[in-house]
């Protein structure tokens, strides 16, 4: 009796292949909107959580509530940021978008308004102010699409911390396994055409996929690989 390829037993959804909550030591997103004024908030640590790839901030409030945000470039242990519609200008700060100048990077952006920060979180990355109008604010993201937003999601100011990291070489496969390992990750991967033909669809040892790689959204799960309901392959003609 044969087994069901890798992609059908991932799709399945079963624990083996999902990331280990046990392991991250926080969940990142803001608290309640601020409706008016501002929050004063001190940074006393930061946090290494394997669940980010940028380092967090644990920030105490001046009612000694604590709070953790994604850490900004340049900032340090003993720095005060602001949380409201009219807080200052200046690195980690949270505020709506439609208060932040244009031309300005920022990260974990809110899609909706009180979602808490679904929008360029990872180490490095930060989007721009493009345009604001009466309601909508422009954000151009790190893949250059731009997206309008409600003026009342909120944004850290600054650029996430942690820039770089994936320029350090790895050297050895088994520090990898263990970057992989902490959140789960899918590695190693192995290419298709690699396979035996029983185990993946381009398989067999032709050393080529043998058929088009076009494959319909609605294909069987142990046929869904190779390019998934595109528009186009190939080079674009000049």
């Amino acid at each position: 009796m044969g087994k069901k390829l890798k992609m059908q037993r991932r799709g399945k959804g079963s624990n083996v292949f999902r990331k280990p909550p046990n392991r991250y030591k926080a969940d990142v997103e803001f608290g309640m909107p601020v409706l008016s004024g501002k929050l004063y908030a001190e940074v006393i640590e930061f946090i290494d959580d394997p669940g980010h790839s940028s380092p967090l901030m644990l920030v105490k409030y001046d009612d000694m509530k604590e709070e953790i945000f994604i850490a900004p470039e340049g900032i340090k242990v003993g720095d005060r940021i602001q949380i409201g519609p009219e807080a200052a200008i200046g690195i980690g700060n949270v505020m709506p978008v439609s208060r932040i100048p244009e031309g300005l990077p920022v990260y974990n952006i809110e899609r909706t308004p009180g979602d808490g920060g679904k929008l360029v979180r990872s180490a490095g990355s930060f989007g721009t102010i493009i345009s604001h109008t009466e309601k909508i604010t422009s954000v151009m993201l790190p893949s250059k699409k731009s997206v309008e937003l409600s003026n009342n999601c909120r944004a850290e100011i600054g650029i996430a911390a942690g820039g770089g990291m994936e320029m350090q070489p790895i050297m050895k496969a088994g520090k990898n396994h263990y970057i992989k390992h902490a959140t789960n990750a899918k590695w190693p991967v192995n290419r298709g055409v690699k396979s035996n033909p029983v185990d993946h669809p381009f398989g067999g040892k032709q050393h080529h996929k043998g058929a088009s790689s076009m494959t319909s959204r609605n294909a069987p799960p142990g046929a869904k690989v190779g390019h998934i309901a595109a528009s186009r392959v190939g080079r674009r003609k000049r």
